[in-house]
């Protein structure tokens, strides 16, 4: 029997590669139809470990800060934490959005070019990973992403404010 006394507090072992994480993905924008904040937030759950990240997806007031450009940079970054920590096993990613779960799975083909960029970067991650599976999710099972994404743009605002306030 281990004593778990000797074991390092704050450090999360990575899954073996025969084991899967698990990703959930969300993006948000205010407006949602762009030149606004666009955020976003993921989990990754697996083998007792739980890491979360958040952030902006672009620089607030671009014209292609959108929900989708969200959402892709979602699942980006959780690829990229995954591949940065370590972790070359399998992944599923799960994420509220039609589009990008649809892209991914080859059912929808890109037509907005400035989504073909995401759409390039989240496939050439996809490649590091001996399987990674797109699964779409009803919204009330995103909800942390979701809460992440929104967090995230409330952070924007209040730096906004603040250096404003200087």
């Amino acid at each position: 029997m281990v004593d778990d006394r000797s074991i390092p507090r704050g450090v999360a072992s990575l899954p073996t590669e025969q084991e899967e994480v698990v990703v959930h993905f969300d993006g948000a924008c205010q407006p949602p139809r762009g030149g606004g904040i666009a955020s976003y937030g993921y989990t990754i759950d697996g083998a007792g470990g739980h890491v979360e990240g958040m952030g902006l997806a672009v620089r607030p007031g671009v014209p292609h800060a959108t929900n989708n450009v969200a959402e892709y940079s979602a699942a980006i970054c959780a690829l990229e934490r995954l591949l940065a920590d370590g972790y070359r096993g399998r992944v599923v990613l799960r994420g509220d959005s039609q589009l990008i779960i649809r892209q991914m799975s080859g059912e929808y083909g890109v037509k907005s070019e400035h989504l073909r960029a995401y759409y390039e970067r989240l496939a050439q991650l996809v490649r590091e990973f001996p399987m990674v599976r797109f699964e779409w999710v009803p919204r009330e099972e995103n909800r942390r992403a979701d809460e992440l994404s929104k967090l995230a743009i409330e952070a924007e605002r209040s730096a906004f404010r603040r250096g404003r306030d200087t």
